[in-house]
């Protein structure tokens, strides 16, 4: 079986347009466009940025807890423990692709029309 880091490695790039990239300390980031999905350090936790908005109620609700570094931003920081925690991380990093995904296709739907 893959360790954390393979599966959710493997998986993100099956998505459309996802690239990788190296990320500061040591991790891996993900990208659509410009635009950071999110990025692993390992098969110990990852790291996405939101919305102020979102990223409160994924604090609030236990999906996530607050960057360690820049608590007081969008970034939240999802330790990851066994399966769970793929799934769980996948859940965000869908989440955020999501966002992402359908701002990129409003902004480009507005400036066509």
């Amino acid at each position: 079986m893959n360790n954390a880091f393979e599966r959710i490695r493997d998986e993100l790039l099956t998505w459309d347009g996802i690239t990788t990239r190296p990320g500061r300390f040591g991790a891996v980031a993900f990208h659509v466009g410009p635009r950071e999905v999110g990025h692993l350090h390992g098969s110990d936790h990852a790291d996405l940025p939101f919305p102020r908005k979102v990223r409160a109620e994924l604090v609030e609700s236990g999906r996530a807890i607050p960057h360690y570094f820049l608590p007081d931003t969008g970034w939240v920081t999802f330790p990851m423990r066994g399966d769970k925690g793929v799934d769980g991380a996948l859940a965000l990093f869908r989440l955020n692709y999501e966002l992402i995904t359908k701002k990129k296709q409003f902004t480009e739907s507005t400036e066509e029309g």
